[in-house]
């Protein structure tokens, strides 16, 4: 799984505009000083993903190697595959009882997640089609784009190897910006806590790999197994 030792050091050499990973998260902080009225407001809820993904393109548009960068490397295909698999279902399985058996134990109503759009779509489209096409778009965003140019910009503050390879400014950073994503929030209400572990435990393979694909099967197959539990006990 690991990644040649000077892949890294390549994949961020002369990058221009990491610092745009910084506009989707002030969106995301903005967001949340909005008035209530504002927030309820569809436009403000997608902001930050709007300007995550105009930053990342101006991003890619500017710098050359963009796959590398990202951690679409050809070669990681097979092994993103098997280790995404594994990883998808082992969360998946977990976060099914967290959803199912956990929050409601604690007293937390689950049955809003009917009402959901992700929810009021029918399975055939959602599995495996929207999911996939949601899981790769989220993980180009945040674990290829976000984590990635945090890392850029946090790597000089660092004199130690293990600091470097680490990167927790950018893992934190990254996975809360996930877990706080206003529609995140809105659509999934309590269970938007769920993202925060999702993200640091992605955000970690791909520190450790630069293997996005690992990320981007993990989160199809994870969202598919608790959606497809979900439905059949919650209808």
């Amino acid at each position: 799984m690991a990644p040649e030792p000077d892949r890294l050091v390549r994949a961020q050499a002369a990058e221009w505009g990491a610092a745009l990973a910084l506009l989707p998260i002030a969106a995301t902080l903005g967001y949340y000083v909005l008035p209530v009225s504002l927030q309820e407001q569809t436009l403000a809820q997608f902001a930050p993903q709007i300007f995550a993904y105009l930053a990342a393109w101006l991003w890619a548009a500017q710098n050359q190697t963009i796959a590398p960068r990202l951690g679409l490397h050809i070669a990681g295909l097979r092994a993103g595959t098997c280790w995404g698999l594994l990883t998808g279902l082992l969360l998946g399985g977990l976060n099914t009882f967290i959803i199912l058996a956990a929050y409601p134990s604690l007293g937390y109503d689950i049955t809003f997640l009917k009402q959901t759009p992700h929810g009021q779509l029918p399975v055939i489209v959602m599995v495996p089609w929207f999911i996939c096409v949601i899981a790769f778009l989220v993980e180009l965003n945040f674990r290829g784009f976000l984590l990635g140019r945090l890392v850029s910009l946090e790597s000089p503050l660092w004199k130690s190897k293990l600091a470097h390879r680490l990167s927790p400014l950018a893992l934190m950073g990254s996975a809360l910006t996930f877990a706080f994503d206003p529609f995140m929030v809105h659509t999934f209400q309590h269970l938007h806590w769920i993202a925060l572990w999702d993200g640091l435990i992605w955000g970690a393979i791909w520190l450790r790999t630069q293997n996005l694909y690992i990320t981007i099967i993990a989160h199809a197959v994870e969202v598919s197994v608790m959606y497809s539990a979900v439905r059949v006990v919650i209808g």
